[in-house]
């Protein structure tokens, strides 16, 4: 029988410890769900962090690993990604003669990261019974990494739309922690704009949620920001919600990205067989 590829899980760009323990989590999920696939994760894109993407290839290779399929841990393309990424991987397979890999593709706004936003959503509304028109008085803050990129920057709005279709908010509005426009107070005063003229006379009632997958520092500078504004419009009641995290559809998802890796053979360095897919 033959041994599937190792599932490489590519985080960018952290050196916050609890983003580290979050995608350490991940792999736990992956690992006990799929215990035939061998799985990792790391960082690249950032030094000194504390769980690097070196040391994860380093130790699937101690495990016997020789094809690794890898997953970016993105819910859209960021900046130096696409080629940060693979100069990563070019200098590992550098270190270890003989080593395959294939990139897949980032998670995207796929239906299950969608329903893991809508949890955070209602999270963040707080506990106890809600009625739809509740909802209908939200208006929702979608806030990305940013990118230099403007298709990059057009995935956090066609995420934006998909999760306003069918979820009764009041609307959907998009922002960016930096690099890109509008920023953060920018698009929490056009949530404040639409919460005025859909309620008229109403506090107004805004939701930020983050459409990265690990918490840490970038989601601090996201609450900051967030927490600047809404202390210069007291009457406006401003809730960050927390990352996506390891939940389990972000896990079924990354899994769903190496069968497909797997199958499609992507480019790498020496690209990963096709018929070593999961058992």
């Amino acid at each position: 029988m033959t041994t599937p590829p190792a599932l490489l899980i590519a985080g960018h760009g952290t050196r916050d410890e609890g983003g580290a323990e979050a995608l350490r989590a991940l792999v736990r999920v992956l690992g006990e769900r799929h215990p035939d696939v061998p799985v990792a994760g790391g960082f690249f894109g950032a030094p000194a962090s504390p769980l690097p993407l070196d040391d994860a290839v380093d130790g699937l290779v101690e495990r016997g690993a020789s094809r690794l399929a890898v997953i970016p841990l993105l819910l859209a393309p960021t900046g130096p990604v696409p080629g940060a990424l693979p100069s990563a991987l070019a200098r590992a397979a550098e270190r270890h003669p003989g080593l395959g890999y294939a990139c897949g593709a980032e998670l995207g706004p796929h239906p299950k990261v969608l329903d893991v936003l809508e949890r955070r959503l209602d999270e963040a509304l707080g506990g106890g019974a809600r009625r739809p028109e509740d909802r209908a008085r939200i208006t929702v803050l979608l806030v990305g990494r940013g990118a230099s990129d403007p298709y990059a920057n057009a995935e956090v709005a066609r995420a934006a739309r998909l999760l306003w279709e069918g979820r009764g908010v009041a609307g959907v509005e998009t922002a960016f922690v930096s690099q890109a426009a509008p920023d953060v107070p920018a698009g929490l005063d056009r949530c404040r704009a639409l919460a005025a003229a859909a309620a008229p006379g109403r506090p107004a009632r805004i939701v930020v949620l983050p459409y990265f997958v690990l918490p840490g520092g970038l989601w601090e500078r996201l609450r900051m920001q967030a927490e600047g504004w809404s202390a210069a419009y007291p009457g406006t009641e401003v809730t960050v919600a927390a990352a996506l995290g390891a939940e389990a559809e972000v896990a079924e998802v990354v899994m769903e990205r190496y069968r497909a890796t797997v199958a499609d053979g992507a480019p790498g360095s020496a690209p990963v067989a096709a018929d070593a897919g999961e058992r």
